[in-house]
């Protein structure tokens, strides 16, 4: 429920803090006092959208928090705990508004999107008035409305599984479907690629390692002269090799007498010999890696030719061959497979087909059911509230070719007001007094299944009087003993019925330079003046005080009922 109110610099309010209860609570004053300031400034804190003309003249801002005590499985806070906020000492939502049109929302001082601000204050608030266009002008809402009177939330649910899993087994097949039917529009094209492919028989990397073999073949052929000449000159007759070695052979047999002498010379000869040695090999090795087979030059020509021309038929980079000679193997095996894999899927679809329409009946043959209850119960509130002769009905459009994840049905509230006349949709044949009585005994009757822990009802009394006004206050603090009720009425019947009752009054400061919007709780005295005043108007007689405290009195009889009540 709603715990508090804090509203700063918002139009004529400059500072209000309210603080609420359980049970029904009355807002009143004079037209013009405030009060739709005050239910704009809620809504702005509920994600209503903001205005830069709501923010107080000579303010840069304004702000709106409002505070709430929730049960711990309501589902607000499964909406909030899903949006990583902290829940544990309940909700506060908060919405600033800049002069300049820009707004901020935040939960729990947390910085939210307005959606996400919307989509909370929707699930923990409702504001109705006798021009109300959410709980019944909204054809979905009638739905969800009916659904919740006849607890059909595991039927709801069970039908919008069924209704995912049949949609996610159609979208595979028609996916399927298309691949195969692609897929077999080109089984010529795709034949003759694959078996062009395969013969060519393309390797990742094939094209880089022949550009090098090439490369190198080609450049062989300019260096071989040279190395076979440095090779005849290491290698062959005019090589020094045979010489010096002879020469290192006679050195080293003198070497006995005179090795101080022979040493220093006989190393680097011998270090050259090997230095020689090691030349010959590597120009041996050379020789050998330069040494080409000219066919194999023009086969490496011929290849990356073929690669490239299927690399530009195919439109693809010539490693990626491959991948593209498996594609379209695995096309072809679409053909061949497919038909088979359309029957299974095409199977699992009837299958589950089936069980989407047996939820979605079992949905339905609930709603009919609830449907009836739902219009007795209704029509059983409508004589007291001066509709005896109207008559409640909920029309259930059944189309079973409309799959969705609710089920086939079209929910929708039809009124007949008057006898003789058709019976029509509320929102067509309801006026607006009318239907300010029809949502009050929806509202009564399905209250405990659904519905927000907050109502809030804007003048829903109005044009009525007397009985009507009696009854719809009756009805109201009926329903606060199962949610949280917050009325502005002008309605002294409906006032007096409530626990708490709140003066909302336009007061001149500064010297009259400006008005500011107040809102402050009433004592006994002062709430029976105010009943007085609502009876008689601007001038308050004695008989309008006797006439307050007897509404009063039978209402604070019957508060200590409702109090007991809800005690139990």
């Amino acid at each position: 429920m709603l715990v508090r109110l804090s509203v700063r610099d918002i139009v004529l309010i400059d500072r209000l803090d309210i603080d609420f209860s359980v049970g029904l609570s009355a807002l009143t004053g004079e037209t013009g006092a405030g009060k739709s300031i005050l239910l704009d400034a809620f809504a702005l804190a509920l994600g209503a959208r903001g205005d830069g003309s709501l923010v107080r003249h000579g303010a840069e801002q304004g702000q709106v928090t409002a505070a709430f005590d929730l049960a711990r499985d309501h589902p607000a806070l499964r909406l909030a705990q899903e949006a990583d906020i902290e829940t544990r000492d309940g909700l506060i939502l908060r919405r600033v508004q800049f002069a300049d049109g820009r707004t901020r929302a935040l939960i729990n001082d947390q910085p939210v999107s307005v959606q996400t601000l919307r989509a909370l204050g929707n699930a923990i608030v409702e504001i109705h008035g006798q021009h109300d266009e959410r709980a019944l002008l909204d054809g979905s809402a009638h739905r969800a409305l009916l659904d919740a009177f006849g607890v059909l939330a595991p039927k709801v649910e069970a039908t919008a599984k069924a209704h995912a899993a049949l949609l996610a087994a159609t979208l595979a097949a028609q996916r399927e479907r298309e691949l195969v039917g692609r897929a077999r529009r080109d089984a010529d094209y795709l034949r003759h690629a694959h078996e062009e492919l395969s013969g060519l028989a393309p390797e990742k990397g094939e094209e880089e390692a022949l550009g090098r073999r090439r490369t190198m073949m080609q450049q062989a052929e300019r260096i071989a002269d040279d190395l076979a000449e440095a090779h005849e000159a290491v290698a062959g007759q005019s090589s020094p090799s045979p010489a010096l070695s002879a020469l290192l052979r006679r050195l080293e047999r003198r070497s006995d007498h005179l090795s101080e002498l022979i040493e220093p010379i006989a190393r680097p000869l011998g270090q050259a010999l090997d230095q020689l040695e090691e030349a010959r090999l590597a120009l041996e090795a050379a020789l050998a890696a330069t040494a080409f087979d000219q066919g194999e030059l023009d086969r490496i020509e011929e290849r990356l030719f073929a690669l490239r021309a299927a690399s530009r038929k195919y439109a693809v980079p010539v490693d990626l061959l491959p991948e593209q000679a498996s594609d379209f193997a695995e096309k072809l095996a679409a053909i061949d497979a497919g038909e088979e894999r359309l029957a299974v899927l095409d199977r699992e679809v009837a299958d589950l087909a089936a069980a989407y329409a047996k939820a979605a009946e079992q949905l339905s043959a609930g709603r009919i059911e609830a449907a009836r209850k739902l219009d007795l119960a209704v029509t059983a509130e409508l004589a007291p509230l001066k509709l005896e002769q109207a008559r409640f009905t909920t029309k259930i459009e059944t189309d079973r070719a409309a799959r969705s994840p609710s089920g086939f049905d079209r929910v929708e509230f039809h009124v007949q007001t008057n006898p003789g006349t058709l019976a029509g949709p509320l929102m067509r044949v309801a006026s607006g007094g009318e239907l300010s009585r029809f949502l009050l005994a929806l509202k009564v009757v399905a209250a405990d299944r659904g519905s927000a822990p907050t109502l809030v009802f804007d003048e829903i009394d109005a044009g009525a009087g007397g009985a009507v006004a009696d009854a719809i206050g009756q009805r109201l603090a009926r329903l606060a003993q199962r949610v949280q009720v917050i009325g502005v009425t002008h309605a002294p019947q409906v006032a007096a019925r409530a626990e708490r009752h709140y003066l909302i009054t336009k007061d001149s400061v500064d010297d009259g330079a400006r008005s500011v919007t107040r809102v402050e709780p009433l004592d006994a005295a002062r709430r029976r003046e105010e009943i007085a005043r609502m009876l008689a108007g601007e001038t308050i007689t004695q008989e309008a005080r006797a006439a307050a405290e007897r509404l009063l009195g039978a209402s604070t009889t019957r508060g200590r009922r409702a109090a007991k009540a809800r005690a139990g």
